[in-house]
């Protein structure tokens, strides 16, 4: 039951995007075209969850250890960006269109502050491998299902009626913070 609660948690309490404000850059600037957001969701899921599942037994076995734990972000950099090279070769390789379609955002995910912000979390909360595997898969689920939302609205919004000044990029944050209250809403249920 607490597993549960932890991934419910981190999928809508606390919400990596718009509760703690992580991987904005591939939040606002994927989110133009549905395709390419399930294909960035999906690779952000995955990408997330073995982050967490490399990371965490390098923190705990390898770094504690040593007594090298100032290195963490380092480590924890290189095992992100070796997974996203391999994320890339696998869509590239399974689908071309959704390669082209998530462009340079797709080698952002390495950069992506919400991967590594994930890993770190797990390592400085001391919580146990599985329950820092249901908080990744959790945050990952949540970045999916907040981009997807907020493509939708964005879509909308296009084809809205919308005024001149804010047109673009001042409706897009005005509506990711509109989403950040609603999600606030949401603390009361566990």
């Amino acid at each position: 039951m607490e597993l549960l609660s932890i991934l419910i948690g981190a999928m809508l309490i606390n919400n990596i995007v718009l509760m703690q404000f992580l991987g904005l850059c591939s939040f606002f600037g994927v989110s133009t075209n549905m395709k390419s957001v399930v294909g960035m969701g999906f690779a952000v899921i995955v990408v997330m969850t073995l982050a967490a599942a490399i990371t965490y037994p390098i923190y705990y076995g390898i770094l504690i250890p040593l007594e090298i734990t100032y290195i963490d972000t380092i480590a924890f950099i290189l095992v992100i960006a070796s997974l996203v090279q391999l994320t890339e070769l696998v869509i590239k390789r399974v689908s071309q269109s959704l390669y082209k379609s998530l462009g340079v955002y797709l080698p952002l995910i390495a950069s992506n502050c919400a991967v590594l912000g994930v890993a770190l979390t797990n390592v400085s909360t001391q919580v146990s491998f599985a329950e820092a595997m249901m908080f990744a898969i959790g945050s990952g689920l949540g970045f999916t299902l907040v981009i997807i939302a907020f493509t939708a609205i964005r879509m909308r919004l296009n084809a809205a009626q919308v005024p001149k000044a804010m047109k673009g990029m001042p409706i897009a944050l005005v509506t990711a913070g509109l989403m950040a209250l609603a999600f606030m809403g949401l603390a009361g249920i566990i």
